[in-house]
């Protein structure tokens, strides 16, 4: 269902000081007909095609993840929204971030496809030249030539532009010789075309098209890894590898920009991949339950195993609602950007540019809440979840990277503060105005509401408080700290802690409440469930985020002042979150899966 609205869409980070507007927030039931045939159409590919073969993808047998890539290509898979113009289909990003869910729930695959559309096509697809789009991007569209990138190093990892590979003209001018070494390039061992970074003369951060064939440039052997096995993974090496001036990708010295931006959308789209395969790990570890028997009754009766299966649709759900909630601002923002005359790459990249903050805030929570049930999904299995025979302990190795790559999530949090208080200082959000008004609050008497409530009100002022609690918190130690807050990572992860929850409790009390419009509140009562059960644990998690950090550098009657008032924000009435996740349970069970 495509909106009609393209001006109500907050900016980026602004949710933490505005009320947001359920009417005007994007849910996944709104998906139009084409959406979910495309979402199905993934589905249906994973099914076919790759879990049929996922013991020999694994086993890396050659040849058959670049035939599968090519497989989804000939479907459409891999060029969702490329324009098409160059092969692609033209779609929004909405669009394309269904396709990222819907095959995520293939393992090693999933890893392929994610690196090949995402970083191995975009740098060129964003930054390269008419003639550089014209050469790469039909045959990386169409899945003829698969894509990887080259940026991470032996000794630089999260800080990448202290990257150690140089290039340098050659005396004719045609080429940059580039020397160096790259090291976890996923589709290395296959891609054809590869984004690389280098440092012209040592110095200027610049990216550049490297072709498989070009002299001087070899490849490592597989990586033996933990998981994602049979995702492609090797280090690459250039000993005078000559490559055309005609593929420097970008402008020299702005390598950064390729990088950091291409980061955006690659978070977003992670927690896609994420929750498509924690989707699929949530129905492997229910339809287990459901038919392993323990003491003469399927495991799932007990409520032990109930809480975990609830647990997970809980944590799925909500991501679910923050990630499409997201999507379609990156959506708005890049048709307003276009409407006022930005080129295609420029609209979309300042679109992800403007909502980096939430892509962080996507990436971290989505990476945590996969962990969550594959963690939990091995439990449920019990022994048999140790064994390699059973899918979940697949899941289980498989789920582990996605908090290091794409930046880790400790950068990630940090990263989710920077930059709410970069736009603070440049007068793009301001903070200011309501953190005084927060420590006004303070001062005064607590306003315990009144008694004619309507429908939802107690959890729209909950989730209120949770900002205020944020403003609080950050806002005294900036006070405090001052230009040395850089270095308390530990208070500003205890701080970007508090906006994850905050984010992702309010996606999902606006999820509820649009619903409650489309349907009625009778027709959702498992969802207000889900809502309400995830409300009340968050208070707590909010409570203790904050109060870590207040001990972290504030001490005396400033100190008391602040848990009490972080107590009076965090304060929420008592709930049966056990009946709750019964209910949950139950819904599961009945439906064999993770259908709600």
């Amino acid at each position: 269902m495509e909106s009609t609205h393209t001006t109500k869409s907050l900016l980026g980070g602004e949710w933490i000081i505005k009320e947001s507007n359920a009417a005007d927030t994007f849910i996944p039931e709104e998906f139009d007909e084409e959406q979910s045939m495309v979402l199905d159409m993934c589905h249906q590919f994973l099914k076919n095609e790759v879990i049929p073969v996922a013991d020999r993808i694994e086993k890396l047998e050659p040849g058959l993840m670049p035939s599968l890539v090519e497989k989804a290509g000939e479907q459409g898979l891999l060029s969702t929204s490329f324009p098409e113009a160059y092969g692609g289909l033209g779609k929004d990003f909405i669009t394309s971030t269904i396709v990222n869910e819907g095959l995520g729930g293939g393992n090693s695959f999933s890893v392929a496809i994610a690196a090949h559309t995402g970083i191995g096509s975009l740098p060129i697809l964003y930054f390269g030249t008419d003639a550089q789009k014209e050469k790469y991007i039909p045959k990386l569209a169409s899945g003829e030539w698969k894509g990887a990138y080259g940026l991470t190093e032996p000794n630089s990892g999260s800080d990448a532009l202290s990257a150690k590979t140089v290039a340098t003209l050659s005396e004719d001018g045609k080429y940059y010789v580039l020397n160096g070494q790259k090291c976890w390039i996923t589709n290395g061992g296959f891609a054809d075309v590869y984004t690389v970074f280098a440092k012209i003369n040592g110095e200027q951060f610049t990216g550049f098209i490297v072709e498989r064939g070009f002299e001087g440039f070899t490849q490592g052997p597989e990586e033996h890894k933990m998981g994602i096995k049979g995702s492609s993974t090797v280090q690459l090496y250039f000993q005078d590898c000559k490559v055309p001036v005609e593929n420097v990708l970008g402008e020299i010295g702005k390598g950064h920009i390729i990088a950091f931006n291409i980061l955006n959308i690659g978070r977003l789209k992670l927690c896609a991949a994420a929750l498509g395969a924690a989707k699929g790990g949530s129905d492997i570890s229910i339809k287990y339950a459901t038919t392993r028997e323990q003491f003469k009754l399927p495991i799932a009766k007990f409520g032990a195993i109930k809480h975990k299966m609830a647990e997970m649709a809980i944590k799925i759900w909500v991501c679910e609602s923050a990630l499409y909630r997201t999507s379609k601002w990156i959506d708005e923002k890049e048709k307003e950007l276009a409407a006022n005359g930005k080129s295609f790459a420029e609209a979309l990249l300042g679109a992800a540019e403007e909502y980096a903050i939430e892509c962080a805030i996507l990436k971290v929570f989505g990476s945590e809440v996969l962990d969550y049930v594959a963690d939990e999904g091995v439990q449920i299995h019990g022994g048999n979840g140790f064994s390699d025979e059973y899918i979940i302990s697949r899941c289980y190795r498989d789920s582990r990277i996605n908090r290091i790559y794409e930046g880790t999530n400790e950068i990630n949090r940090l990263l989710t503060v920077d930059m709410v208080l970069k736009r603070a200082m440049k007068g793009k959000l301001d903070l200011m105005g309501p953190a005084m008004a927060v420590q006004k609050e303070l001062m005064s008497i607590p306003d315990f509401g009144s008694d004619d409530e309507g429908m939802f009100t107690k959890e729209i002022k909950t989730v209120a408080n949770f900002k205020k609690a944020i403003l609080m918190v950050a806002g005294a130690a900036v006070q405090k700290l001052m230009m040395s807050l850089d270095k308390e990572q530990e208070i500003l992860m205890n701080i970007a802690d508090m906006a994850i929850e905050t984010f992702h409790a309010e996606s999902a009390l606006l999820r509820v409440m649009k619903l409650s419009q489309l349907k009625g509140d009778t027709a959702i009562s498992l969802e207000i469930d889900i809502m309400k059960t995830y409300l009340y644990d968050a208070a707590d998690k909010i409570n203790k985020f904050g109060k870590d950090a207040l001990n972290g550098f504030a001490d005396g009657d400033e100190l008391r002042m602040m848990h009490i008032g972080l107590k009076r924000f965090t304060k929420v009435e008592s709930f049966n979150s056990k009946d709750a996740r019964r209910r949950i349970a139950e819904r599961l069970i009945t439906n064999n899966g993770y259908k709600l």
